[in-house]
């Protein structure tokens, strides 16, 4: 009997002690997130059932994630399009350690809103934050008239309790493909799109939030530190990275993507850095999507080997941690969760399983066993 307890003291103990070691990891690293492109739902869009055809082919069969399924030797079902999926991603993400998702946004009826609406709805999400990565061009249609509607959703996303917050509970937020902002049907101006953004400050912060903490995303480091002072943005960083290698190893690519870093930096913004997954769109030039044009079959990078993978995140958190000026924030952005047919994927797939996020796991919770 004696031992009995004495096991369970023990046991106890260990627990304990590793939801301590636990703590203070995430006490003492920025905060890791990825980017969700939830197009993974088949009919429910076009979209869907586009993306699908991009990976019929068996060649690309080792990227099919784990819910996808191989119908036949060139014919895939790969559909996120359920709460078990969603539950299902979120305990591998939470297993890893990661801290948020980053959701691109689309309209609340779109399908492309499944993924966020189910995570929303998931028992689990908090396990995993969550935070919006806006799109220009959508964010902007209707012009400044469609605009409080959104506003109010935000908010209302800003209010959830699982929201990604930094800087003493500033909400995050991405915006990318910001030059699509201004046009035809859209802002008229740089200063409209401006005080749109700035709406969106005064009414978060009038239901009691603080100051979102908006990143501006981009792919030339002098032209996102325009952007960012046309629109008053807190921080510049990338949603996705390439060079335009062709056939070019993956150490090729994080190197690339490693001097962003600095270069970002030396604009005098404030930065999120990204820590790149792989660039491989081969899918989508060898089967066209309406959303690429003139894509090089030839402009790729080798796939990232788990390790390499987990080094790459490793430098991205140092790198925060030694420049605190530049990364206030303390935050780094992964590309991607699940960008299958654009060559960037963390989340688990048929062929490896969670190699890829073991990789991570073993930098945001080295002391914690696999799950």
């Amino acid at each position: 009997m004696k031992d009995n307890v004495a096991i369970i003291v023990i046991g106890t103990w260990l627990m304990l002690a590793s939801a301590s070691l636990y703590a203070d990891e995430q006490r003492n690293r920025p905060i890791v997130g990825a980017v969700r492109w939830d197009a993974w739902h088949g009919p429910a869009s076009e979209v869907g059932l586009t993306v699908e055809k991009t990976l019929a082919p068996k060649r690309w069969h080792y990227r099919l994630p784990f819910y996808a399924k191989v119908i036949g030797e060139n014919a895939v079902e790969v559909r996120a399009n359920t709460q078990a999926i969603m539950d299902q991603e979120i305990d591998h993400a939470g297993n890893a350690g990661l801290d948020y998702w980053a959701f691109v946004v689309y309209p609340e009826e779109y399908a492309l809103s499944l993924g966020l609406k189910l995570y929303l709805s998931s028992e689990k999400k908090h396990r995993v934050n969550f935070c919006l990565d806006l799109q220009g061009g959508w964010e902007a249609r209707g012009g400044a008239k469609a605009w409080p509607e959104k506003v109010d959703r935000y908010v209302r996303y800003f209010r959830e309790a699982t929201y990604q917050t930094v800087l003493g509970g500033r909400p995050l937020v991405y915006l990318y493909s910001i030059e699509a902002l201004i046009g035809e049907g859209l802002f008229n101006t740089w200063d409209d799109a401006r005080a749109a953004f700035q709406t969106l400050r005064e009414a978060t912060k009038a239901r009691g939030l603080p100051n979102p903490y908006i990143i501006g995303q981009g792919w030339s480091p002098d032209m996102l530190k325009d952007q960012m002072v046309k629109l008053g943005l807190d921080a510049i960083g990338a949603y996705a990275s390439t060079s335009g290698a062709k056939a070019a190893p993956y150490s090729a690519l994080t190197a690339h993507t490693e001097r962003w870093w600095d270069a970002f930096k030396a604009t005098g913004c404030e930065v999120v850095p990204l820590v790149t997954a792989g660039w491989d769109m081969r899918p989508r030039v060898e089967t066209p999507v309406p959303w690429v044009k003139d894509g090089d079959i030839h402009q790729y990078y080798e796939a990232a080997r788990p390790e390499e993978l987990g080094a790459h995140l490793r430098k991205a958190m140092e790198w925060c941690k030694a420049n605190t000026d530049a990364a206030r924030a303390q935050a780094v952005l992964i590309y991607a969760w699940n960008e299958f047919d654009e060559g960037g994927w963390i989340c688990p797939t048929l062929t490896d399983g969670a190699a890829r996020l073991n990789a991570l796991h073993n930098v945001l919770r080295p002391t914690t066993p696999k799950d």
